[in-house]
């Protein structure tokens, strides 16, 4: 379980988040969406302790995450983040192997069973035949898999993902968040899309220039009255069967007869 509350921080003196509060359950999957610079990313690592809240807490399974040694942190947290991976010169498979650093110390080889984890890993996200090439010559794509699957060969039962589908194909945009909602742990994943965030994700908070605008079950916050405001688009419903996916349309200005009549046409 991931709780924060009356989490709050600020860049400079520029507040940037205010009052934030964010309930992760056991197993389950919160999406954290929202306009671009409306904090998402910014709770994502106050979340794992890359950066201390001005105001409120965050708590592991009960435990303050800044009071836990890294190490232990890495058992517990697995992290998928924005930041360019630096271009170490290691293969594919190698990268993914630094996934189970936390389970080994600093001098000890890795094992036969970390071995197999993290081949298993790379099947998972599609990589296992790319495992001997070298990480440094992969697509934006291909990369980004190769890091799911070294935070899946971590094995811990926290993960934390900054728009993991960036770079991503459809097809592996939903074969990844697939994956990720059958993992059974508990996550937290930033999503730019909607659609996406509405398919496999539990619950959602809304973020809107640094507050909560809505948080709850997904299909509480994926309404039109709720989501219009905060994108300042117009939306519809769609029912696909197994979920809701939202239309979007540009709002036309009233007082802009012109526009409106070159986005719908006349009569």
């Amino acid at each position: 379980m991931i709780s924060a509350a009356d989490v709050s921080f600020a860049y400079d003196g520029t507040p940037v988040l205010a009052d934030v509060a964010l309930d992760a359950r056991s197993g389950g999957v919160v999406g954290l969406i929202g306009p671009n610079g409306s904090g998402k990313s910014t709770l994502l690592r106050i979340l794992y302790a890359a950066l201390a809240p001005r105001r409120g807490t965050v708590l592991i399974d009960d435990t303050p995450v800044a009071s836990l040694p890294r190490r232990e942190a890495a058992r517990r947290i697995s992290v998928v983040a924005q930041e360019a991976s630096p271009e170490l010169p290691v293969s594919v498979a190698e990268m993914v192997l630094l996934g189970r650093s936390p389970h080994r110390s600093a001098l000890q080889a890795y094992t036969a069973e970390d071995h197999r984890i993290a081949a298993t890993a790379l099947t998972r996200v599609g990589m296992r035949d790319l495992a001997d090439r070298s990480f440094a010559t992969l697509s934006g794509g291909e990369k980004q898999r190769t890091l799911i699957a070294r935070a899946l060969a971590q094995e811990a039962d926290h993960l934390l993902l900054d728009e993991p589908t960036n770079h991503l194909d459809v097809r592996y945009q939903h074969e990844v968040l697939h994956l990720v909602r059958t993992l059974g742990i508990t996550t937290v994943v930033v999503l730019h899309d909607l659609n996406l965030a509405a398919r496999y994700c539990d619950s959602l908070v809304l973020l809107d220039r640094g507050s909560v605008a809505r948080s709850g079950p997904t299909p509480v916050v994926l309404t039109p009255e709720v989501v219009e405001p905060v994108y300042r688009v117009a939306v519809r419903l769609v029912d696909d069967g197994d979920c809701v996916q939202l239309v979007f349309r540009p709002q036309v200005d009233a007082a802009s007869p012109q526009d409106a009549e070159r986005l719908v046409g006349p009569g």
